[in-house]
């Protein structure tokens, strides 16, 4: 019942605050649209805490450098997008073309300033999501991006991308590595939500003049150790490191290539 009640409430804050966004997006500036975000993505948090019955601690707020800098999260849950946009002012967060089909989200984006990059990737995906996180930075904004670029679910590991080991050389900006347990009580776009306290944690920057492959080995051990060990600590369990999984769409365009063969 409760999780029924908080989808309910999440359906029904989701439309409100999107109508909300799409009328404010006809003022002139952001600043407008920035603030019914903010409210949006806070009415989530508490609708997690007091529907939901799923708690966040944040930890690690002091190991954030002055901004700019770059956020990379696991992404477990729909629930961690809110989780860390509620801690920040403005964020210029990195999404997939996918929210655009959505009605009145293309132009909410937008006014925004979110980096919308093509989910089928390749070099003109790679040139846009340069441009934009050019934009954002130069109005020294926080950007999020997910360096898996898909959501995971608890125990699995994706591919990191290095879209963002790029972002931090070409801008010069430290990299915060962000681990979450948020994935066991609210498992990617799952229908059914488990209370309990969920922990998001802000790691260690790292410099963004390391040579690229130690710059990646070093994200996803710090975001996925942790990550497992957020994970046992919420379970009371032994430290089970993530496997290497691969994401559903690609799973299915690999079959279908394999077919055409």
């Amino acid at each position: 019942m409760r999780s029924l009640i908080f989808n309910v409430v999440y359906g029904a804050l989701s439309i409100f605050y999107t109508l909300w966004a799409a009328i404010s997006a006809l003022r002139p500036g952001r600043g407008a649209v920035r603030r019914v975000v903010s409210r949006y993505v806070r009415a989530m948090v508490w609708a997690m805490r007091d529907v939901a019955g799923i708690r966040i601690e944040v930890r690690g707020r002091e190991r954030l450098p002055p901004a700019p800098f770059i956020l990379a999260p696991k992404h477990a849950s729909y629930g961690d997008g809110f989780s860390i946009y509620a801690e920040f002012d403005d964020l210029a967060f990195v999404t997939g073309d996918h929210l655009e089909r959505f009605p009145l989200f293309k132009t909410v984006l937008k006014k925004l300033g979110a980096i919308v990059v093509d989910n089928c990737g390749g070099p003109e995906a790679r040139q846009a999501l340069a441009r934009s996180a050019a934009d954002a930075h130069r109005e020294s904004r926080i950007i999020l991006i997910y360096p898996e670029g898909h959501l995971a679910p608890v125990g699995v590991k994706f591919r990191y991308r290095t879209g963002v080991y790029y972002m931090a050389r070409d801008f010069n900006v430290p990299v915060v590595p962000v681990a979450s347990s948020l994935g066991l009580f609210w498992s990617q776009e799952d229908w059914t939500k488990h209370p309990g306290t969920a922990v998001l944690e802000f790691l260690e920057p790292i410099a963004p003049t390391l040579d690229k492959d130690d710059f990646m080995q070093r994200l996803e051990a710090a975001v996925e150790d942790r990550t497992a060990e957020l994970i046992a600590e919420a379970k009371g369990a032994a430290v089970v490191p993530a496997v290497l999984g691969m994401p559903k769409d690609e799973l299915r365009r690999q079959a279908a290539d394999a077919k055409r063969a």
